[in-house]
């Protein structure tokens, strides 16, 4: 298929002008003016925005074994919705992606499916149990382009440094959650006024920086590089800018759930706004927001975490953590930052799609002549309130149900193919 984007506002590296795109087959071959080419298929793009295609370096997809949250067909296809066309999913299944059967299986559905690409990530310790170190070199051979225990930390300090130096040797990536379990225990909010007024049990920051704060240290002392998964506070924020200035190899990302909302939204006994780390305050959205605009923040990722209306329709406490994030990612970062001149679309899309792209070191990420032909469409100017029932996730478990939101993906074209997606009207 040839495809032929007309008049569209095109980011191309650091560049962002009035121009055509041409692709053939899965890849872009030409960019300019006034392109002139037969094409099976002409989008009009003219006020809208041509980008690299969104890719989310940390979601959950749910399969295998939790398919009544989310599948890899609903999930993919809701990425699709939010113009992912990478997206990358977290081992934290039933069971746990700890080998390269679980890599291929995936791999093998995502293919079936055919919507958005999915790249799995592998476990760093068997069953996630933190024990004993997972067949990570087996499971990148296979197609693992990263490795975590997501939704664990690894606690023991010496299996992580184990795993840091048998990762360097291979030039694998390890994310961390960061997370001292002995330091958050049962609580289930940000420790603060919030968690006082609210009655319910607190999460100090120091669990999440403690936990950033060893591993950094040690892929300082390894020479290896680190990931860190879900920034959420202004210390954290601190630490890994001063660990870049020393030269670490580390890069970290945040949500947007971090930069544009507090927990205020706990208040009212919102279970939505129960989410892992939790929600903080308007300082560290504050630390959040200048870290994305100084470079410390390398990436934002959507940590889509899908759950079945029944179970976060329980009082907070019994509640799991985690919101649905696919579908208002880009709309949630271009009407908080964008829209508000804190950065621009540029800086936006390296957020979104090259730096991820290169963290994972899976391509694409730029619109290029000779590049892979991963497109996102948006209309700018569209302006929407989000209604988690018409998701096309099977998760609509959203904290920004009702948030009238800026910015709507209007096409999305993945390997030189355009994807169905729903009409946001």
């Amino acid at each position: 298929m040839n495809i032929l984007i007309k008049n569209g506002r095109v980011v191309t590296g650091d560049t962002f002008d009035v121009s055509d795109v041409y692709t053939e087959g899965s890849k872009i071959v030409k960019i300019g003016k006034d392109i002139d080419c037969a094409a099976d298929t002409v989008i009009d793009a003219s006020g809208k925005l041509v980008l690299p295609g969104f890719v989310d370096m940390h979601c959950h997809l749910r399969e295998p074994g939790q398919e009544y949250k989310e599948d890899i067909k609903s999930g993919a296809s809701a990425a699709l919705q939010g113009g992912f066309t990478s997206i990358a999913c977290m081992p934290n299944t039933t069971p746990p992606i700890d080998n390269p059967a679980l890599i291929k299986y995936v791999l093998t559905r995502a293919a079936e499916v055919d919507k958005a690409k999915v790249y799995p990530i592998g476990c760093i310790t068997k069953g996630q149990k933190g024990a004993e170190i997972a067949e990570m070199g087996l499971m990148s051979e296979m197609g693992a382009v990263a490795f975590s225990d997501d939704g664990k930390p690894v606690e023991n300090g010496n299996i992580m440094r184990l795993a840091l130096e048998y990762a360097s040797g291979r030039d694998l990536l390890l994310i961390s959650h960061s997370e001292d379990k002995s330091l958050s225990g049962d609580g289930v909010v940000n420790e603060g006024i919030n968690a006082t007024m609210s009655g319910l049990r607190g999460i100090t920051r120091a669990a999440e920086e403690c936990m950033i704060a060893r591993d950094v240290i040690l892929a300082e002392t390894l020479g290896s590089r680190v990931h860190i998964a879900h920034v959420s506070t202004k210390g954290s924020v601190e630490i890994v800018r001063q660990a870049k200035a020393r030269g670490v190899k580390v890069t970290c990302e945040t949500c947007p759930h971090y930069f544009t909302a507090t927990d205020d939204e706990i208040l009212n006994y919102n279970t939505n706004a129960k989410i892992n780390p939790p929600l903080r305050l308007q300082s560290d959205v504050d630390a959040i927001i200048e870290g994305l605009k100084d470079g410390t923040i390398d990436a934002i990722a959507t940590d889509h975490a899908p759950h079945h209306a029944d179970e976060k329709n329980l009082e907070f406490n019994l509640a799991p953590f985690g919101t649905s994030g696919f579908e208002t990612a880009f709309s949630l970062a271009y009407t908080t930052l964008v829209e508000t001149d804190i950065i621009d679309i540029v800086k936006l899309t390296k957020l979104m799609s090259g730096n991820p792209a290169k963290i994972l070191k899976i391509g694409s990420g730029e619109i290029k002549e000779g590049d892979c032909a991963d497109i996102t469409v948006v209309d700018p100017e569209k302006s929407y309130t989000v209604d988690a029932n018409k998701f096309v996730s099977k998760g609509k478990n959203s904290l920004f149900n009702g948030w009238k939101l800026k910015g709507a993906v209007t096409n999305v074209i993945v390997d030189g193919l355009e994807k169905e997606i729903k009409n946001y009207d």
